[in-house]
């Protein structure tokens, strides 16, 4: 297996995007290439691939902040295509995003998982990542607030 930070994009990108993103939406929407190109224009976010023969069995999405209180992390959308769970392309890809994370100085790194995600909660806790007692609040922009 291997793990590369995706530096270009194109329509077989978007296709893999379209096959990975309803497996963690639930939903048949997916990033256009032009979403996917301000992705990866910016130091600031990495888009990982997990590649096996050729074919990419995983994603994840690392982004940096500066905040007065240091250099932070965020991983967002770790999809692991279902036909490749249970090979340890998850831990794969969260151990090489920690460790840029770590290089480029984050003094820490954050994600979210849903609660009914079992298998993904148990893994993240697995690898070192400590279950916060936090109030996570979100706020919708919708055309009538």
């Amino acid at each position: 297996m291997k793990i590369e930070r995706i530096t270009q994009v194109d329509e077989k990108t978007v296709e893999v995007f379209k096959r990975l993103m309803p497996q963690l939406t639930g939903k048949d929407e997916h990033p256009s290439l032009e979403e996917l190109q301000r992705v990866i224009q910016s130091d600031e976010r990495h888009l990982f691939f997990a590649t096996e023969n050729g074919e990419v069995i995983g994603t994840l999405t690392l982004v940096f902040y500066q905040l007065p209180s240091g250099l932070k992390a965020w991983i967002e959308d770790v999809i692991v295509d279902e036909q490749a769970r249970g090979k340890g392309v998850a831990t794969r890809l969260l151990k090489h995003a920690l460790q840029v994370a770590r290089d480029k100085g984050s003094l820490k790194a954050d994600l979210t998982s849903m609660p009914w995600r079992i298998a993904a909660n148990r893994l993240y806790q697995k690898i070192g990542f400590e279950k916060r007692e936090s109030n996570m609040y979100r706020y919708y922009f919708t055309d009538d607030r």
